[in-house]
């Protein structure tokens, strides 16, 4: 489905960007697998997760190539598009998948804990989406998958400065999917269910907890895989501006913000009023305080 497509994924040396880009070898694309090699809270560098990709599509008969940049620094997320162009020729799709994760309940959020959470996954994927948009524009195709999260569409405890990263990538793909879509450019986003080192973080001192985790093991990076694919594909050029879900064998199609609920008073509100009317009208429409396993409570299939 990717034949002479050349394809960039970032956080691609372990987990779901692995997969991804595994998948998208064997479906014909030149593949730029970027990583920086840091652990899950982004500190450090390693090669070596990159450099075992880019071998075993090697080995099995693909191309690709390696890139070390922080997506969380321009010039960084800059060079990964500049490699896929300098090297292949051309750029035709952007899986923007890297994220890092620093969880704290919020009034022990430090600021730079927040800072460097959004930095990559929300300024890192715009700084690498930015570099590939005059590409796209210019040739007059191009695609985007950027990868949000439950965090961020539904809500978690103790994720506030991902989560708002999350929540930001789906307005951001929005945005450029309406900016770009004149141009031939599509923007989808995936949220992914799926053990990877990112969940491994999850804590187990509860049973709501253990329970939790115990699905998460069940559901392997691979099953996020052909989704991405598909999304880069031309099966999927009539596709843009979605929010998609994987979790397991199940695939889910997410709803945008829009009103549920109006009421007018003609000669205006004042905050007795808004007492008085609106919050009796309004309150059986509030949304409770869920959390992501609250929606998704049952086991995946």
């Amino acid at each position: 489905m990717l034949k002479a497509k050349v394809v960039v994924v970032t956080g691609a040396g372990r987990g779901i960007g692995r997969e991804i880009a595994l998948l998208a070898a064997r479906e014909g694309a030149q593949v730029v697998v970027n990583d920086l090699g840091g652990s899950t809270a982004g500190e450090g560098e390693d090669r070596r997760p990159a450099d075992a990709v880019v071998a075993e599509i090697a080995a099995a008969g693909g191309t690709a190539l390696a890139n070390f940049a922080s997506i969380s620094d321009p010039a960084g997320a800059a060079s990964i598009i500049d490699d896929a162009v300098r090297n292949f020729g051309r750029i035709d799709a952007v899986v923007n998948n890297a994220g890092i994760l620093r969880d704290r309940i919020f009034h022990k959020m430090s600021h730079a804990d927040w800072h460097d959470v959004v930095n990559v996954h929300l300024n890192g994927y715009f700084f690498v989406s930015r570099a590939a948009a005059e590409h796209f524009r210019q040739q007059g195709s191009g695609c985007f998958v950027h990868f949000s999260s439950s965090s961020g569409l539904i809500g978690n405890v103790g994720q506030s400065s991902y989560s708002a990263a999350k929540l930001g990538v789906v307005a951001m793909s929005k945005s450029i999917a309406l900016d770009m879509a004149r141009y031939g450019v599509r923007s989808n986003c995936i949220a992914p269910f799926a053990w990877s080192r990112l969940a491994q973080t999850m804590p187990e001192e509860t049973p709501a907890q253990r329970q939790r985790v115990a699905r998460f093991k069940s559901m392997s990076a691979d099953k996020i895989a052909p989704l991405a694919v598909l999304l880069c594909s031309d099966a999927a050029a009539d596709v843009n501006g979605q929010i998609f879900c994987v979790r397991k064998n199940e695939v889910f199609l997410f709803s945008h913000p829009r009103p549920i609920r109006s009421l007018h008073r003609a000669e205006g509100w004042t905050p007795q009023t808004l007492a008085e009317h609106m919050l009796p009208a309004f309150r059986p429409s509030f949304q409770n305080l869920d959390v992501s396993a609250d929606v998704f409570a049952w086991d995946p299939v």
